[in-house]
């Protein structure tokens, strides 16, 4: 095995992708796998992530969520400094295993760093062509981000 690749199996055919039973996800240039986090009980998606396979790996162990920050080139375990935890309840890859589902429970209710349930908080309407105005749906702040996290966030 890789390092890329860390504790999987190395990415073979594609059938062997669809149709085998061995994980062996396939990571992109950067080394990375793209994460959907949902409620487990709602379905509601919470946020969109990636995976390297410290990352993935971390996740299937401990039965947390874990993922690689790009902007901070970090591992980061959700919840680590505001304290909503993402408890992995199901964990799925897709057909071609370049891209990770799991459903979680959500401790504390928000998945957001900007203190919301979701990340996907605004609607971007249909039909309106050059400027479009995003409209604010479930929006409402479960926790104040400047007091969890105490730095201003980029």
């Amino acid at each position: 095995m890789s390092e890329d690749s860390g504790p999987f199996a190395l990415p073979g055919s594609a059938a062997e992708a669809e149709e085998g039973r061995a994980l062996a996800p396939r990571f992109d240039a950067e080394g990375l796998v793209t994460c959907v986090a949902t409620d487990a009980g709602s379905g509601d998606v919470l946020m969109v992530a990636h995976m390297n396979a410290a990352a993935l790996a971390r996740t299937i162990e401990t039965g947390e969520a874990w993922y690689f920050s790009r902007s901070r080139q970090a591992l980061w375990r959700k919840g680590e400094t505001s304290g909503h935890v993402q408890r992995v309840v199901e964990m799925r890859i897709d057909c071609d295993q370049d891209a990770v589902w799991i459903k979680v429970e959500q401790t504390g209710g928000a998945a957001c760093h900007t203190g919301r349930h979701s990340c996907f908080y605004r609607v971007v309407p249909r039909g309106a062509a050059g400027s479009v105005t995003l409209e604010f749906r479930d929006a409402e702040k479960i926790f104040d981000p400047q007091t969890v996290y105490q730095t201003k966030k980029p």
